[in-house]
């Protein structure tokens, strides 16, 4: 495993600049905006970056981090992944999702997961981006959801809606795996198993991410864990 100690001691001027090209090159859909460089101290939860946003179409609440466990908060780490620079991967032994930096380093976020039995694992791609997205929910949801059922034209993007602020969208040989990456209304539910097989971060994170990875990003969702 890569020392913590040594990787902590690199400069922020080294570290910025051997930031993979995918960040200087971030896309977004809808107009979103360009990548944003982590800042965040080694292995230091980032305390200051769960406040309210006002300046959204719709107002984010600000997340109480004192009833956060630290290790779920958004912090910089060492890469435990074995991946590349600009590969997601998601652990939903021990919910964190990884994004490399490069082979040292890591943005590690907490998140929630699916329940058992509507948990999903492989290699997928990033292949569409949604700014306040609109929720479609699948017609086996809307069967054992009444609350689902409501929307059979789909839930349009707003503070109620499940995926939050922003989602990315994956994607598998060219074909939709209706598995998302998006935002949640239950702030409580990150680091719990309790979604219907999406991977749901806190509102600030998603934005975070979003801000952070381009169309075509590769994402690994495992469920054996990842090698620490």
């Amino acid at each position: 495993m890569t020392d913590i100690d040594s990787v902590s001691r690199i400069s922020r001027r080294a570290f910025v600049a051997g930031l993979p090209l995918f960040l200087a090159a971030c896309q977004t859909a809808g107009g979103g905006r360009g990548a944003v460089v982590a800042s965040t101290p080694m292995n230091t939860p980032a305390v200051d970056g769960y406040g309210a946003i006002t300046t959204e179409p719709f107002p984010i609440a600000a997340v109480n981090t004192k009833g956060i466990d630290p290790r779920f908060m958004r912090q910089l780490v060492a890469n435990p992944t074995g991946e590349r620079g600009g590969i997601i991967v998601v652990d939903t032994q021990s919910k964190f999702l990884y994004l490399t930096l490069d082979r040292r380093t890591a943005m590690r976020y907490g998140v929630g997961v699916g329940r058992d039995g509507f948990a999903w694992s492989g290699r997928a791609i990033i292949d569409r981006k949604q700014e306040w997205p609109k929720w479609h929910p699948p017609k086996e949801m809307m069967e054992r959801d009444p609350e689902a059922a409501k929307w059979p034209e789909g839930m349009p993007g707003g503070i109620g809606n499940p995926l939050g602020p922003r989602a990315l969208y994956l994607a598998q040989d060219g074909k939709d795996t209706y598995f998302r990456i998006h935002g949640t209304t239950q702030p409580k539910s990150i680091g719990q198993a309790m979604s219907s097989g999406c991977i749901r971060m806190f509102n600030q994170d998603i934005i975070d991410l979003y801000n952070r990875v381009p169309i075509g990003t590769e994402v690994v969702v495992s469920q054996t864990g990842v090698a620490v």
